[in-house]
């Protein structure tokens, strides 16, 4: 009885659906985190009547045919790469994006990394790092005895010195754009890298055609919403069990006719 495995392929794609849908909930205050949508396909179909088959020697063909499909698949997980709120947090090397754009970090490895999570700190050599210490491209160096620091939404690293007027431009930040953002390949500590289903990086200065610009004292939250990740949640616990009630059906008439007399 093809229900049997037709069913438990359904119980697998409710499986993964519900993982991704509680990786969503357990990121829902992650800064910068996008959530992430399963998209599922059918099977083969088996052709117990091919559709357009001849019916007859005069010419008619079976208008539908039989197929029976074979159950579901994980088509693909898609990373839904809506803005998030920004939210105050009056610190001043806490950033967000607003718009396009990714922030780009030089992991240690020499490779570059992307993220939208722009709680930054300084290293204890000034320079502009994540949390993990790697440096925010292009490597902008702040003078220990600044008193004070601004970045405009141009990108731009403003810093005041004791004695000076006019503040001094240390750097300015740089940003990167992708042809398929959701392409990018996740690492895991708020970075992706570059794929080529994401297409080559494009780095561009912020706020600038294409470019989204740069909030100071601002993180982007999750984009996750927990009314509707609740709501999907609920969905699939009912088809996850819908597809367990088809299993213990099958299994209750293979049993009435193994009990045939």
């Amino acid at each position: 009885m093809k229900a049997l495995s037709i069913a438990a392929t359904g119980m697998l794609a409710q499986q993964l659906n519900v993982e991704v849908i509680s990786n969503n909930i357990a990121n829902m205050n992650t800064t910068g985190f996008k959530r992430q949508r399963a998209e599922f396909q059918d099977l083969l179909y088996q052709n117990i009547e091919r559709v357009g088959a001849a019916s007859s020697d005069t010419g008619t063909v079976t208008p539908t045919g039989i197929q029976v499909g074979v159950g579901v698949k994980a088509g693909t997980v898609y990373r839904v790469t809506s803005q998030g709120s920004l939210t105050n947090t009056d610190t001043p090397f806490d950033l967000a994006i607003n718009g396009t754009g990714y922030f780009r970090i030089q992991l240690p490895s020499g490779e570059d990394a992307y993220t939208r999570a722009g709680s930054f700190q300084l290293s204890p050599d000034g320079q502009i790092v994540t949390p993990e210490g790697y440096t925010v491209s292009p490597g902008i160096t702040i003078p220990q005895e600044a008193i004070d620091i601004s970045i405009n939404p141009e990108g731009e690293v403003l810093v005041k010195l004791e004695g000076q007027i006019d503040p001094q431009n240390v750097g300015r930040l740089e940003a990167a754009i992708f042809p398929n953002p959701p392409g990018l390949e996740a690492i895991g500590t708020n970075l992706f890298l570059e794929t080529p289903a994401s297409g080559n990086a494009n780095i561009g200065l912020p706020n600038t055609v294409g470019f989204g610009s740069i909030v100071q004292g601002f993180l982007e939250t999750s984009n996750v919403n927990s009314v509707s990740e609740i709501t999907s949640l609920i969905t699939a616990q009912r088809a996850y069990e819908m597809n367990s009630k088809v299993i213990s059906t099958a299994d209750e008439m293979l049993s009435v006719t193994s009990n045939l007399r």
